[in-house]
């Protein structure tokens, strides 16, 4: 009779047990976006091994850089996983990684298609060894056209999509978006497909198979209603700033202390706004009267609304519009952020654990799952850490065998 508590690991004091335990992933990928996937994949239970070159992920030293081989954008999309390093430029390192692929569920990679080739991690190839293998493949523009080889930046990508054009103030020049948006967005649509293809073989639809997920793919996504906007109406839409062109008041407006957001979606909720200020006069005011004619007045409705708003603080205002039903929200910098007591109630910050006894403050995990909640795992590992034990537990080699590996330079 199987042991009913296999399949559960012991989280803080209470057991449960985690979707992806018993599922192993073998992580190629650099930078942000495969890493990400490779993190949400060991937060929900699998055993992901970063794999990375003698030299280490170039993201180690991105800023803000925290000491030797370690980054704030390394950390936060490494945790939970083992480290190990491979030269596949050595003959020796690919057979090696071969061989850790035959025991694999899951491969993620993050190569160019020509480099690919060249170093023998192509889905081909793969595909020969282990049929049953889930091969994740994160690029910049896609696996077909003109951009195939082109490598793929958050930013750049952002621009190339029109993101950016639609990010910033009207009448000045587009900004950047102030988060990597497109490289997360890419590292959970890849963590979403990667599931979906081991769901798709636990129930005999297929077997192994490639997975192609892009920056681009994701950036387009990402446009959403502003796409189908061009496609469905014709209409190009243009950089808004806070606001909408087609809504009014949803802004940002002045205080006795400071910028808020409110907005105003419907006719209803007009009027409550109405009420929360005690401003029949606005209410009564043409210029005022609908939607439409709210937004051909904007910035006499913005004189009109920060006068009044002018008399109390931010929170004062939040705490009337809150009981009133309007949708608002103060404008948080991060650090207040990432200290609301909405933000810790929800477990969106949880300390990792390192290796010499501290632990690191990182996000937490982005969703849960009431029977398999998944676990933020230790802070990420040092480059190659735990290249012995791996090639131990995974392949059987011993001590002389990995020191010969080390000094053939495979390692």
């Amino acid at each position: 009779m199987p042991d009913p508590s296999a399949g559960f690991r012991r989280i803080g004091n209470a057991e449960h047990m985690s979707a992806l335990e018993g599922i192993r992933v073998i992580d190629l990928s650099r930078v942000l976006a495969g890493p990400f996937c490779g993190q949400m994949l060991a937060d929900q239970g699998a055993e992901v091994i970063k794999i990375e070159a003698p030299e280490g992920d170039m993201n180690r030293a991105f800023p803000m850089v925290l000491g030797p081989g370690e980054s704030t954008n390394y950390l936060s999309a490494n945790r939970g996983k083992r480290g190990m390093t491979l030269n596949l430029k050595v003959p020796e390192a690919r057979e090696l990684l071969y061989r850790l692929a035959g025991r694999a569920d899951v491969l993620i990679q993050s190569f160019l298609p020509k480099t690919a080739g060249r170093l023998g991690v192509d889905y081909e190839t793969f595909a020969g060894i282990n049929p049953d293998l889930i091969y994740t493949s994160v690029s910049g523009y896609g696996p077909e056209g003109p951009l195939a080889d082109k490598p793929g930046f958050d930013m750049m990508v952002a621009a190339y999509s029109g993101l950016i054009d639609l990010t910033g103030e009207p009448g000045r020049p587009p900004v950047r978006m102030g988060v990597p948006a497109v490289d997360v967005a890419t590292g959970m649509l890849a963590y979403g497909a990667t599931v979906t293809a081991l769901f798709a073989r636990s129930r005999g639809g297929a077997r192994g198979q490639r997975i192609d997920v892009s920056l681009l793919q994701s950036a387009i996504t990402l446009l959403s209603f502003h796409a189908t906007n061009y496609t469905a109406a014709g209409v190009v839409d243009r950089r808004e700033g806070l606001g909408y062109r087609n809504l009014a008041p949803y802004d940002a407006y002045g205080t006795a202390d400071g910028e808020i957001l409110v907005g105003v979606a419907t006719e209803m909720q007009w009027d409550r706004l109405c009420r929360v200020l005690n401003s029949p006069e606005v209410a009564s005011d043409p210029r005022f009267a609908t939607n439409p004619d709210r937004c051909a007045n904007r910035e006499a409705l913005r004189g009109v609304l920060e006068g009044i708003l002018a008399e109390a603080p931010g929170h004062v205002w939040l705490e009337r519009f809150e009981e009133a039903g309007l949708p608002c929200a103060p404008i948080n910098s991060v650090d207040r952020a990432m200290n609301d007591p909405q933000v810790r109630a929800n477990g969106l910050v949880a300390a990792a654990p390192r290796a010499d006894g501290t632990s690191v403050d990182l996000v937490g995990l982005p969703f849960r799952l009431s029977q398999t909640p998944g676990a933020t795992g230790a802070a990420p590992p040092a480059c190659g850490q735990h290249t012995d034990e791996i090639l131990a537990d995974w392949l059987g080699l011993g001590p002389a065998e990995t020191a010969a590996l080390r000094n053939a330079g495979a390692l």
